[in-house]
């Protein structure tokens, strides 16, 4: 009876409680009119846009037969010089071999990128004409990996047009990208899942990046096993990383106070304030991290 009790106290609470999302919220039908909704100084909507996700323990020994799908000729590995002697990148490589996938290796990426060890990547991708790019590593090696397709399929651009204005152009990615599978080594950024791709432009001493729809991985394989690898230090950082994630996404502005209200949906950026369901998964990785970070360190 007391359980019954409590669930009903939950309901009665949520009932009361203000709903965060304006299209489920008292006041909606009174404070937006339809016919308005092209003049609004702030957006209405938001939009969810994001790669193919496919998860399992033991899923990366499906990356060969995904290369093969494509019917890949020549594929860009792409990874850093400590994980190319670990197993992940390792097995890959013997399964490329063992079914006479064409491939060539790039594993000079650096933790936390630049614009010096972007352009280096850049050069490698550009004198290679690669069909198909996969990146096995972390956040610094899945962005390094998109800047590469970038601008191995934009071989005229200078470097900074499309990095984010002000320091760049911010000019839009005209050319279709090549297919990209991101294959994660840690669990923290999340980068197999966005257009981002983030950099410490060193001429000013700021952080940037290049911010684009056409830059998000074709898919993303997630193996939990390829986490066994990370050292205690990268496990941990990774953890902060998810903690800092859904703390910024949960007290991020709501998606209904941001402006300017695009004319345009193709306009809508990649990041635009919290939301109903980012809330959901925000709150859920909070708990997540509280139970499980200790111990996967």
């Amino acid at each position: 009876m007391a359980a019954r009790d409590r669930v009903v106290h939950l309901l009665r609470q949520l009932e009361r409680a203000a709903c965060r999302c304006p299209a489920h919220s008292h006041t909606f039908h009174h404070s937006v009119e339809v016919g308005s909704w092209t003049t609004r100084k702030t957006d209405y909507a938001f939009e969810m846009a994001c790669s193919n996700i496919r998860y399992g323990a033991g899923v990366s020994r499906e990356v060969v037969m995904d290369l093969q799908n494509l019917r890949a000729q020549n594929v860009c590995v792409m990874t850093d010089s400590n994980l190319s002697r670990l197993p992940p990148v390792k097995d890959l490589l013997g399964s490329l071999v063992k079914n006479r996938v064409q491939f060539k290796v790039y594993d000079q990426v650096r933790v936390e990128p630049t614009d010096s060890s972007f352009k280096e990547a850049i050069s490698f991708a550009k004198s290679k004409h690669f069909d198909v790019f996969v990146a096995v590593g972390g956040g610094s090696v899945i962005d390094t990996c998109k800047a590469a397709n970038l601008y191995s399929c934009h071989p005229d651009a200078d470097f900074l047009d499309f990095v984010n204005a002000p320091i760049g152009k911010g000019r839009p990615v005209s050319a279709a990208l090549k297919p990209l599978i991101a294959v994660p080594t840690t669990a923290g950024t999340g980068s197999e899942t966005t257009g981002v791709a983030i950099f410490d432009y060193e001429p000013l001493k700021a952080k940037t990046g290049i911010a684009s729809r056409a830059l998000r991985p074709s898919l993303g394989i997630v193996d939990p096993v390829l986490t066994l690898s990370m050292p205690e230090r990268v496990a941990a950082n990774s953890g902060f990383d998810v903690l800092c994630h859904a703390l910024e996404s949960y007290t991020a502005l709501p998606y209904d106070q941001r402006a300017p209200c695009p004319t345009n949906p193709i306009n809508r950026p990649a990041y635009q304030g919290s939301n109903p369901i980012s809330d959901i998964w925000s709150l859920h990785a909070l708990r997540i991290v509280a139970k499980y970070m200790k111990r996967s360190v």
